[in-house]
């Protein structure tokens, strides 16, 4: 870790809604002295194990979905066996870079926010509490430059956050 790097990168199979219900990302085998000097959590979505009991990724795959302003590293709250750790979080944003992970083997590295193409004066942030599971999937909409198509689950996400209920009491008919 070099003294510019000031965010944790994931690559997760979590959910947004579920990071923001348990506070922040985990179980992850760090560096807690490493971990403690940075100040952002930035979450990609790892969608390669969608049968796995913890999957339930609703983002694309590599994508960065979700910036948090961390407030503490301590041991996982999610009964995981060993030195597993938690990147907790004081608030969020929402995101949506696509292909922002690297590709690398490690589901966690550290990068700077800025090298990222980040700036956290430009995002929306909100607090963590038990009442963020809608605000957690209030995605940004995407962009009329957006080479990327809507998805029926970006679009759930989107009209939940709307109407306030849960992406999945959202239901789409597409009649052609």
């Amino acid at each position: 870790m070099t003294e510019d790097e000031d965010t944790i990168v994931v690559f997760t199979a979590r959910s947004p809604d579920r990071i923001v219900r348990e506070g922040g990302s985990q179980a992850w085998i760090l560096n807690p002295a490493h971990a403690k000097r940075c100040r952002w959590l930035v979450c990609t979505q790892n969608r390669n194990n969608p049968d796995h009991e913890f999957s339930d990724a609703t983002e694309s795959h590599g994508t960065a979905f979700l910036v948090g302003k961390i407030a503490a590293i301590e041991r996982a709250r999610d009964g995981s066996a060993g030195a597993r750790w938690m990147v907790a979080i004081s608030e969020f944003a929402r995101i949506n870079r696509p292909e922002l992970w690297d590709h690398g083997r490690n589901p966690v590295r550290y990068a700077s926010l800025k090298h990222l193409g980040i700036d956290p004066s430009e995002l929306a942030f909100h607090p963590v509490s038990p009442n963020n599971e809608v605000a957690a999937s209030a995605k940004p909409r995407p962009s009329a430059s957006s080479s990327r198509a809507l998805t029926i689950a970006d679009a759930k996400i989107v009209l939940a956050a709307t109407f306030g209920v849960r992406p999945e009491a959202v239901e789409i008919t597409i009649r052609g």
